[in-house]
């Protein structure tokens, strides 16, 4: 009897002890919770060829065929401008304005430079390389870059704007000012402007007829 009552006392701790070890509710954490991972990786679906994809880049650096022509008279004026003047030291005493040339053709282009020539400046410079895109009234559109040279900026390095470049001209001026004209190294606004010296116009001299002699 003895036997029996000790046998069923380690029945009923055994019982006890599986209870007491119930896996709770809450998951255990372990290095791969909340999931291991995959024995297989997800199969994507084949991607279409990048062979034929074009950088926006690209596209907007297309090459220029031909000069678009919207304004007779502007083209008539532009093709006349012969300098630059850059603001930084227009009106430095001893300076002088740059010269540039507009060559036409079925794309006209425009190459030019200034010179800083006051004291001071120190070999710098500024100079504009490109193709005309586009006249309009009052606007001329440029595919090339403007450079500024500061020895104080950049230790001295170019800094340049590039891509399509706008040119506005007001009234009844002959200067066009380059919109991008910010400084891309310091922020400064540089006023870089191509003009049209327009010479002066010589007004005719009156001939005055002798009085006659009775």
């Amino acid at each position: 009897m003895k036997r029996f009552l000790l046998s069923l006392a380690v029945l009923l701790a055994a019982a006890g002890t599986a209870l007491a070890q119930k896996p709770s509710a809450e998951p255990q954490v372990t290095p791969y919770y909340p999931a291991p991972p995959p024995e297989l990786a997800p199969k994507t679906e084949q991607g279409i060829p990048i062979d034929s994809l074009t950088s926006p880049l690209a596209r907007d650096q297309a090459k220029v065929t031909r000069t678009a022509i919207d304004s007779d008279a502007e083209a008539q004026l532009f093709v006349a401008a012969d300098k630059i003047v850059w603001g930084r030291y227009a009106k430095a005493k001893g300076e002088k304005p740059g010269a540039v040339t507009v060559t036409k053709g079925d794309v006209w282009t425009v190459k030019g430079r200034i010179d800083g020539s006051a004291a001071g400046a120190d070999g710098d410079y500024a100079s504009i390389d490109g193709v005309v895109e586009k006249i309009a009234a009052n606007h001329i559109t440029i595919r090339g870059e403007v450079a500024f040279r500061v020895a104080k900026v950049e230790g001295g390095a170019p800094c340049k704007v590039a891509g399509a470049l706008h040119f506005r001209r007001s009234g009844r001026s002959h200067v066009w000012r380059l919109v991008e004209g910010e400084n891309p190294c310091d922020g400064s606004r540089e006023l870089f402007d191509l003009v049209y010296d327009k010479p002066p116009v010589e007004k005719p001299v009156e001939k005055r007829t002798a009085p006659k002699r009775g």
